[in-house]
């Protein structure tokens, strides 16, 4: 079966497991900016917590199914309309053939994930199904969803009992985030420098990254140096004085000083950020961001069994 893509919102696109061993190759990870809220959409249809799924920034994406199915949809909230009738996020939903589902504008957070029994089928480049947009591979030919999009999906379970998220799974979304990071290895350029200040987003946003404006101080030198690897997560800190966040499709080098790093438990929520929202920094030791990661995996086993984050 497929569905046929008739508004494509801006820049959605097929997202699955990431990249893994391919950044000595300089290919980034690319993946989902927000993980858990895909898994959460995947769970609820019966697929694996990676399995191929819709990325939507901000919604506002208009599908028509050609068979009858299993779908869900998870991060953002957002308005949904199925067949013409309202329908929740966080539950299995059943379309049939010939309607439409549509998903309305993200209230708050910044990305939606909509998921399919089976999964979506996309174009696999390294080990991977997931799009990189900077590079234009994976997904749908690497690049975002387009109106007239006819998107196939895998195998369809022969039944299937409905879902819904529980509510201790589910996130809280705000206009405030606060990250747990550690430091990189340039924090010695900013001596002096305290958590718990406040930050903001700037409308220089997109799947490489987000930028970070406020009151960073001053480099202790000109801020260049060597290129090195950076990851997701990371914190760059540039000459405009602003810093930069690092997402799923990022360079895996820069020369910007990389002065902290946003730990593994708390990577999917650089996916919710959007424009304006207050960011803290929170720091942490390598030995307590493996606690968090620990505790944040345990919590969510019973649920979410093969979560990675």
């Amino acid at each position: 079966m497929s569905f046929k893509v008739l508004k494509p919102g801006v820049q959605a696109t097929l997202q699955a497991a990431p990249r893994s061993g391919t950044r000595h190759l300089g290919v980034p990870a690319s993946g989902p900016a927000d993980g858990l809220s895909m898994a959460l959409a995947n769970r609820l249809v019966g697929n694996p917590s990676d399995a191929c799924a819709i990325e939507m920034p901000f919604g506002l994406v208009s599908l028509e199914a050609s068979a009858n199915c299993a779908i869900a949809f998870a991060g953002a909230p957002a308005e949904i309309e199925l067949a013409g009738n309202k329908a929740p996020m966080h539950r299995t939903l059943y379309i049939h053939a010939g309607e439409t589902v549509s998903v309305g504008a993200a209230e708050v957070g910044a990305r939606i994930y909509m998921a399919v029994s089976g999964g979506f089928l996309a174009d696999d480049f390294l080990g991977s199904t997931s799009t990189c947009l900077p590079a234009m591979f994976g997904g749908l030919r690497g690049r975002a969803l387009q109106a007239g999009d006819c998107l196939g999906t895998g195998e369809q379970e022969p039944s299937f009992d409905g879902l819904e998220t529980p509510e201790n799974m589910l996130q809280a979304f705000t206009h405030a985030f606060a990250l747990r990071c550690v430091d990189g290895p340039d924090a010695e350029l900013i001596p002096g420098w305290e958590t718990g200040q406040d930050y903001e987003a700037t409308r220089r946003a997109d799947r490489t990254g987000i930028e970070i404006s406020g009151s960073w101080p001053p480099l202790t030198d000109a801020g260049l140096k060597p290129s090195a690897p950076v990851f997701p997560g990371t914190v760059q800190l540039t000459p405009s004085g602003n810093a930069f966040v690092l997402l799923p499709d990022s360079q895996t080098t820069g020369g910007y000083p990389h002065i902290l790093q946003v730990i593994r438990a708390d990577r999917h929520l650089l996916g919710q950020i959007r424009p304006g929202d207050r960011v803290h920094f929170l720091k942490r030791t390598p030995d307590e961001a493996a606690t968090d990661l620990r505790r944040k995996t345990a919590y969510f086993r019973d649920w979410l069994p093969d979560l990675s984050f």
